[in-house]
């Protein structure tokens, strides 16, 4: 059901969502940067300090469709609340942590703070906007919250170098508690209203054992060993606690996810090539800094620098992609961020001189952004609004925990290779195969559309 909201209600809660995206994507982002600054001042190795990451990547991605659900089912309004307050707190615990232990259960408040707000935020616009202004609100809204993914890096690099990583935390704690606080006067409530007040509570405690254990495996694959014991038992538990979320979500009066949601061909189609792209975006942002730093000898600053011009096109891609949407079926939209997309990472391989290599990064950029972001637009243009939630949060699931296996294996894939080749020739091979993959995908999605409109389903 969708809430009656006046002009006033709409504004503030576009202003609190933005806001809020804009802190988790400026999050999500900032710290890579800012890892060695970390090891330094709490006196631990930048293996160790990867935990910061990698526990945020835990919560993140294990909760996204339980904090889809628990709005559609109990009130979106009251979700991205208890979201964005724990994501505050989170913050504030981070910047005051005195040691790695206390930072990396910061970090999981943080996670599990946005795992709530985001699949929610989506809602929240779906619901408080009329569907001849839902898109638009949606562009604008991922506009705003991508430009947290184009400060990103500059803001880590640049607090790392100058008054401290803290400072990431302390910039985020008061942003967020401004979103907070003016979801608290204009967000209006809304839910599925068919949906009974019931949560599947072994479906969630499933979905999380199976999630965590996956990702705990590709974040620490290549630290432990992927033959190690440890990896190997938590893949098997990862299978045996997916597979019984299956069974239990087609038994279930009352699904965590509604299976059907697997039927409706256009939306596996965006969630597809938004998961591919998310996971080229991860992989050529991981292997950029590797190059700029490592290869270009650049200061964590100058990298930043560097991926001013890739992020800024990122963050015109959310209301590129509702300008496109207007005139394109959503499948053609994120075939097109496809073929941009894997052009780029080709390309990014066949230059080095600057004057060409910002220009191709930013294409690459434009495409990548295009399409992970317009993939949570999509969702909402090929699902009910009553599912608005679970659609997200499902959406969200797979493009975070397919990005870290992505991430992964370009790290085993680099470490496989260096022995052999340099650095640079090992960068260029992960590039040059994600963009082959990117591109194949998006062929695939103009052939399944094609097919579509041929049974009839125009909008497919």
């Amino acid at each position: 059901m969708r809430a009656r909201s006046s002009a006033a209600a709409r504004s503030g809660a576009f202003v609190a969502v933005a806001v809020a995206l804009f802190c988790v994507q400026l999050d999500f982002f900032a710290l890579n940067l800012a890892l060695p600054g970390i090891a330094a001042e709490l006196g631990v190795t930048v293996s160790a300090a990867q935990w910061t990451l990698s526990s945020y990547m835990l919560a993140i991605g294990c909760f996204f469709i339980i904090g889809g659900r628990v709005g559609d089912v109990f009130g979106r309004r009251g979700t991205l609340l208890a979201g964005t307050a724990l994501f505050t707190a989170g913050s504030v615990g981070c910047a005051l942590a005195p040691g790695l232990g206390p930072l990396v259960l910061a970090r999981i408040a943080q996670g599990v703070g946005a795992a709530f707000v985001f699949p929610v935020a989506v809602a929240v616009i779906t619901n408080a906007f009329p569907e001849r202004t839902r898109a638009k609100a949606l562009g604008a809204v991922f506009g705003v919250a991508n430009i947290g993914t184009a400060l990103g890096p500059f803001v880590g690099g640049g607090f790392t170098e100058g008054p401290g990583w803290r400072w990431i935390f302390w910039l985020m704690a008061p942003l967020s508690l401004l979103s907070l606080l003016t979801a608290l006067v204009y967000v209006p409530d809304s839910r599925d209203a068919s949906a009974s007040r019931e949560l599947d509570l072994l479906g969630c405690a499933l979905i999380v054992c199976s999630l965590a254990a996956l990702t705990l495996a590709v974040e620490r694959g290549d630290s432990w060993g992927w033959h190690s014991a440890r990896v190997l038992l938590l893949f098997a538990g990862a299978v045996v606690a997916g597979g019984l979320f299956l069974v239990r979500e087609r038994l279930a009066r009352h699904p965590l996810v509604d299976l059907r949601l697997f039927r409706n061909v256009p939306y596996v189609l965006v969630t597809g090539m938004g998961s591919l792209s998310n996971m080229g975006y991860g992989v050529t942002v991981f292997l950029a800094t590797l190059y700029l730093q490592g290869v270009r000898g650049l200061s964590p600053l100058l990298a930043g620098a560097v991926f001013l011009a890739p992020a800024l096109l990122v963050a015109l891609s959310g209301p590129l992609g509702v300008r496109l949407s207007r005139h394109m079926p959503p499948t053609a939209v994120m075939a097109l961020a496809g073929a941009c997309a894997g052009t780029g990472m080709y390309a990014l391989t066949l230059v080095s001189a600057w004057w060409l290599y910002v220009p191709v990064f930013a294409w690459c950029g434009l495409g990548l952004g295009l399409g992970w972001t317009f993939s949570s637009v999509a969702t909402q243009q090929t699902v009910a609004p009553a599912r608005a939630g679970e659609a997200a949060g499902v959406l969200l699931t797979f493009l975070v925990t397919l990005g870290a296996i992505a991430l992964a294996g370009a790290a085993a894939g680099i470490s496989a290779m260096t022995p052999r080749r340099s650095p640079e020739e090992a960068y260029d091979a992960i590039l040059r195969l994600g963009g082959v993959a990117v591109l194949a995908t998006a062929v695939a999605v103009v052939a399944v559309r094609l097919a579509l409109r041929r049974s009839g389903r125009r909008r497919a």
